[in-house]
C-alpha cells in the first residue's frame, strides 16, 4: 500500500513537469489548448482521483465523478462486439484488436471522465499494441478545419534510480507524410524536465529514432475519442469535455450536504453524562469509563445535583436525505442520465412522461457516445492498417468492420418486444421487421426463420372446404 501511494506521488510529480511552457521550450511549438480547458481539465482529474479542492477536514467525499464517469462507460460498452473480416488482413488486424478489446471499458472510462481518449498503435516485433494516452498526458498542437488533431505531442515518463526521465513524442502530419519526433529529457530535480539526453539511456526506448518521416499517410497514425457534449469550457476548441463537466458546483454541494449528514450521525450519538464520582480512577486521577463512546463525564458540585443525564437528540436525517436526493437527481439532468441513476429511484414518485423523458435523455447520452467511440474505433484500425502496410504484417487487401452495442442497459427490451408483437398483430409491423428489431437478425436471416416456421406449421384439413359449398 505504501509502494502504491508513493508511485502515485511520483507519477503526479513528473506529471507536473509538462505544461505548455515546457512543450514550447524543449519543442519549439506551442499548445493549442487555452488556459481556461488547462484549468478545467486538472479539476476533472482531481474530482476523478476524489481529490476534488473542496474535500477535507470536515467535508467528505461520495466519489460521484467516478461512479457517473464508471456508469457512463458501463453502459456504452457493456457487450459491445467489434469484427473485422476480410481475408488474410481482416483475419490479423482483428487478432490485434482483440487483445485491447477487455481493457476497452476501463480506457473508455478514462475518456467521458477526463473528456478525451487518445488510442496509438505501434509495432513491437511482429504483433501491434496500442498506447492509450488520457487527456492529461497528450497536448494537441494544430487542428485542421474539422477538428481533427493533426500535430499532437505525446508525454511518457520513467525513472530510472533517482533521475527521472521524460520523453516527448510530437507527430506532425503534412500533407501526404507524418513526421515523428522523439525528445528525451533527464532531471535530478522533480520540478524540471532537465537537461536533454540520448534515447538510448532508457532500455525501453533504446529502438526509438530521434526523427523519423512516414510517407504516403494521409490521416494521423492515432486515433481520438472524444467524449461527445459540447464544449461549454472554450466553445472554440475541439477538444472533448469531461462528463460532469456541467455538475462540477452540484457535485460539490452533494458532498458538502453528504458530509453534513456524517456529522448529524455522529454529533447526535446517544450518550450519558454521569457524575464523576460514580466511576473509579486512574493512578493520575483520571475516570475510568466502561465505554468512552457512550459514558460522558460532569462534576456536579453538590450533594444535591444531577447524578446523571441522559442525552439523545432528535436526527435531521429526512431532512438532509431530501436535500441530498434533490442534488443528486440535479446531478443526473445535468450529466445527461435518468433519474435513480445514482439517486434512489424510490425517492420520488414520477410521471409515466416523466419517467419516458428520463430513459430517453440517458438512451441519447449512451447512443451519441457509443457513435463517438466507434468513430475512434474505426480511425484506430485504419492506423493500425497503415502500420501493417509500412512493417510488411501481412498481406495486402481491403477489410471490413462491424459494430454492435447492446442498448438493454437504456432500453426496457421486453416492453419493446410486446409494443411491437401488438403492432404486427395489428398489421402495422411486417414480421420481417420485427425479427430484425428483437432478435437482432437480419434481413436474409429473418426471412430465412419465418420460411422454416411455416414450413413447420401442420396443414389445415378445412383450408379448402369453403369452395365445395
Amino acid at each position: 500500500m505504501i509502494l502504491d501511494r508513493l508511485r502515485t506521488w511520483i507519477i503526479g510529480v513528473v506529471n507536473k513537469m509538462i505544461n505548455q511552457s515546457t512543450i514550447k521550450e524543449a519543442l519549439g511549438v506551442d499548445v493549442s489548448v487555452s488556459d481556461e480547458m488547462i484549468a478545467a481539465l486538472r479539476t476533472w482529474c482531481r474530482m476523478y482521483k476524489n481529490e476534488a479542492e473542496w474535500l477535507g477536514g470536515s467535508t467528505r467525499s461520495l466519489n460521484l465523478a467516478a461512479t457517473i464517469a464508471s456508469e457512463i462507460a458501463r453502459a456504452v460498452t457493456i457487450e459491445m462486439k467489434v469484427e473485422v473480416t476480410g481475408g488474410s488482413r481482416g483475419q490479423f488486424l482483428m487478432e490485434q484488436l482483440k487483445k485491447q478489446l477487455p481493457k476497452m471499458r476501463q480506457m473508455v472510462e478514462y475518456g467521458v471522465a477526463k473528456g478525451g481518449l487518445i488510442m496509438k498503435p505501434y509495432v513491437v516485433g511482429k504483433e501491434i499494441l496500442v498506447d492509450f494516452v488520457q487527456a492529461d498526458q497528450f497536448f494537441p498542437v494544430v487542428f485542421d478545419t474539422s477538428g481533427n488533431i493533426t500535430s499532437c505531442v505525446f508525454s511518457d515518463q520513467r525513472i530510472v534510480g533517482k533521475r527521472f526521465y521524460t520523453r516527448l513524442e510530437m507527430h506532425d502530419l503534412q500533407k501526404d507524410r507524418c513526421i515523428v519526433t522523439n525528445r528525451v529529457f533527464v532531471s535530478d530535480n522533480r520540478n524540471s524536465i532537465g537537461r536533454p539526453a540520448p534515447l538510448t539511456e532508457v532500455d525501453v526506448w533504446s529502438d526509438l529514432e530521434p526523427e523519423a518521416t512516414i510517407q504516403g499517410v494521409t490521416k494521423p497514425l492515432y486515433s481520438y475519442f472524444r467524449y461527445p457534449a459540447a464544449n461549454t469550457i472554450d466553445s472554440s476548441s475541439p477538444l472533448g469535455v469531461s462528463c460532469f463537466s456541467r455538475a462540477v458546483e452540484l457535485i460539490k454541494q452533494a458532498d458538502i450536504i453528504w458530509s453534513n449528514l456524517l456529522w448529524e450521525f455522529e454529533s447526535g450519538q446517544r450518550a450519558l453524562y454521569v457524575d464523576v464520582l460514580a466511576f473509579g480512577k486512574t493512578k493520575d486521577g483520571k475516570p475510568i469509563l466502561p465505554d468512552k463512546r457512550l459514558y460522558r463525564t460532569i462534576e456536579s458540585g453538590s450533594p444535591e445535583g444531577e447524578f446523571f443525564e441522559a442525552w439523545s437528540p432528535d436526527f435531521r436525517e429526512a431532512s438532509i436525505l431530501s436535500g441530498l436526493e434533490a442534488t443528486l437527481r440535479k446531478v443526473e439532468f445535468a450529466c445527461g442520465l435518468a433519474y435513480g441513476t445514482i439517486s434512489d429511484p424510490n425517492s420520488i414518485e414520477k410521471t409515466a412522461t416523466e419517467i419516458v423523458s428520463s430513459k430517453q435523455r440517458s438512451y441519447a447520452t449512451i447512443v451519441d457516445t457509443q457513435k463517438a467511440l466507434q468513430k475512434a474505433l474505426e480511425d484506430l484500425i485504419e492506423a493500425m492498417d497503415v502500420w501493417v502496410t509500412i512493417e510488411g504484417l501481412a498481406p495486402k487487401g481491403k477489410y471490413d468492420t462491424k459494430y454492435e452495442f447492446d442498448d438493454s442497459v437504456v432500453v426496457d427490451k421486453e416492453a419493446q418486444m410486446s409494443s411491437d408483437m401488438r403492432m404486427v398483430t395489428a398489421a402495422i409491423m411486417g414480421k420481417v421487421e420485427f425479427r430484425m428489431r428483437n432478435l437482432g437478425e437480419d434481413e436474409e436471416t429473418a426471412k430465412k426463420k419465418l420460411a422454416m416456421i411455416a414450413e413447420e406449421q401442420p396443414e389445415d384439413p378445412y383450408a379448402d372446404e369453403g369452395s365445395r359449398f
